[in-house]
């Protein structure tokens, strides 16, 4: 988008301080009611909300539960603004007068319960008060903003779910991206850098094979146990030993299942 004027940046700011009573409730209401990767309905439909009465051409249902608003204001570029939606299968133990209590089904059929530890219902909030605030101030800039609310972030899916049901081709394709991450660091800070400030991730599974015996005799089996322990401890020094030290890497084993 291109500003009009010099201050640009301070108008579009201006109402921010009457908006945040409404985005404090916005935020407990998305923290308290936390949902499974693709299962975001409810915030899909909150989401969805918010830009409609901010104005945006809204779709949902992009990528199962993907939410693209649209907002043209005469010539210019395209930018997109992204925030992912879902939360994590962790029973929250903050004591909050707003903790999560909710429980929900895998997709292994498994009652377990779910919170936002990842900062994504921070990441709603912030894209509803943005989009917001640059709605009501279209006297300061032009072109096509583009507001996306992506589901299933933690399980690696849902943006390509998105780019697979034509988020690029559905809707105009957008000159820039911008993202943002809640981190630790001092309340009412931002931070950023030229250049990637975020890092791909993949994961993987990894079965070890051996051969069952009695827990007396273990001289009789070959002890998958004792292999994925050593794996473990192998893995974790492909960081301290194998990258870099002016790289960045990190190796994390999430989950360690053995036995019956």
């Amino acid at each position: 988008m291109s500003a009009t004027r010099a201050s640009s940046s301070e108008t579009v700011l201006q109402g921010i301080d009457d908006l945040l009573p409404d985005l404090e409730a916005l935020y407990k209401d998305v923290h308290s009611h936390p949902e499974l990767s693709m299962q975001e309905t409810r915030t899909a439909e909150l989401a969805a909300n918010r830009l409609r009465a901010a104005g945006f051409d809204v779709t949902t249902g992009i990528g199962t539960t993907g939410v693209v608003g649209v907002l043209r204001n005469g010539d210019g570029p395209t930018v997109m603004l992204r925030a992912d939606m879902d939360a994590l299968p962790i029973q929250e133990a903050t004591g909050l007068p707003y903790e999560s209590k909710v429980t929900a089904t895998n997709r292994e059929g498994e009652t377990v319960p779910v919170s936002h530890m990842c900062g994504h219902d921070m990441h709603v909030t912030w894209l509803a008060g943005a989009t917001r605030l640059l709605a009501e101030a279209r006297s300061t800039w032009r072109g096509t903003l583009m507001a996306v609310f992506q589901p299933g972030e933690e399980t690696a899916e849902g943006a390509q779910a998105m780019i697979d049901d034509g988020l690029f081709k559905r809707f105009v394709k957008p000159d820039v991206i911008l993202g943002q991450h809640v981190m630790v660091g001092p309340s009412g800070t931002v931070a950023g850098r030229p250049g990637a400030i975020t890092s791909a991730a993949d994961s993987l599974q990894i079965r070890l094979f051996g051969r069952g015996a009695h827990g007396s005799m273990p001289q009789a089996s070959i002890d998958p146990v004792i292999m994925a322990a050593s794996t473990v401890m192998r893995l974790q020094t492909i960081v301290s030993r194998e990258v870099a030290a002016a790289e960045a890497a990190v190796v994390t084993i999430g989950a360690l299942q053995a036995g019956t």
